[in-house]
């Protein structure tokens, strides 16, 4: 899904920052007559005021432990055997320029993908897929200030980076990362004020379904590509009939779509018949 569309439409941008695309939900749900509430952590369903359906953005295992009983035990352990993907290492910048990059098309780039040869990207994520980390990882940076002046002072550019590590990794792949840009933008350090660092302990604490560093809600290999977050008719629904799941664990899988939540709420309203 992702794929299809950068490739279609290019890598779009939200102008003032991704929070923007938050805001714009919020105020149009709010429109609606919704009513948001945050600072609130659920640990069980019953926790909850009732309501005729539950539409829940979480992973399998964090929906297992809120659930609970309301959910039979076969489909239980369904959740719980959910496979996780690789996690990911992440680092944010503050630059004195744009990144000089060799490659002129680089330049006026909202994404680059960083790896060198297909056979250098390809053995890098392969090494990933063995527990290991790649001496030359294959590297997403983004540099949208290039775009929305908004992002930065005059003069300066915000840049973010991550590249893929094993499932739960506590290796440190700043040096890695850096070393990648500046292998195709010789003077990237130099333009470099300050950095903020992410691994797979970090993103988990700050979004529990991102188990390991996954921000991809799970493997994409196997069934879990199309039978997420297990074979059934309608993967949005749970045996218990007010209780659904919305997140990246159901088709189509990981990227900023919104189609894994707009496919739920209508597997919700069709089978409350609203």
């Amino acid at each position: 899904m992702l794929g299809a569309t950068a490739h279609a439409v290019g890598w779009p941008l939200p102008r003032g920052g991704s929070q923007k695309i938050g805001d714009a939900l919020a105020s149009h749900l709010r429109s609606l007559g919704g009513e948001i509430r945050t600072g609130e952590r659920v640990h069980a369903i019953d926790e909850l005021p009732n309501a005729r359906a539950y539409v829940f953005d979480v992973t399998p295992r964090q929906l297992e432990r809120i659930a609970g009983d309301r959910l039979p035990g076969g489909y239980r352990r369904a959740l719980l055997g959910y496979r996780y993907g690789p996690g990911v290492f992440k680092v944010d910048y503050a630059l004195d320029g744009p990144v000089p990059w060799r490659a002129r098309e680089c330049l006026r780039a909202g994404t680059v993908h960083v790896g060198g040869t297909l056979d250098e990207i390809a053995a890098g994520e392969e090494a990933v897929g063995r527990g290991e980390h790649p001496e030359r990882p294959f590297v997403l940076v983004a540099q949208q200030s290039l775009f929305d002046a908004t992002r930065a002072p005059a003069g300066k550019h915000t840049l973010w980076a991550y590249c893929h590590v094993p499932n739960g990794s506590t290796v440190d792949m700043t040096a890695r990362i850096e070393a990648q840009i500046e292998r195709f933008a010789p003077g990237f350090r130099e333009r470099i004020i300050a950095r903020h660092v992410m691994d797979t302990r970090w993103l988990e604490s700050h979004n529990e379904s991102y188990v390991g560093g996954d921000i991809s809600a799970g493997s994409h290999q196997g069934l879990q590509l199309l039978a997420r977050p297990m074979i059934r008719w309608d993967p949005y629904s749970t045996p218990a009939r007010d209780v659904y799941i919305c997140s990246a664990a159901t088709p189509p899988g990981g990227g900023v779509h919104g189609m894994c939540g707009y496919n739920a709420a209508r597997s919700a309203l069709r089978r409350a018949n609203w």
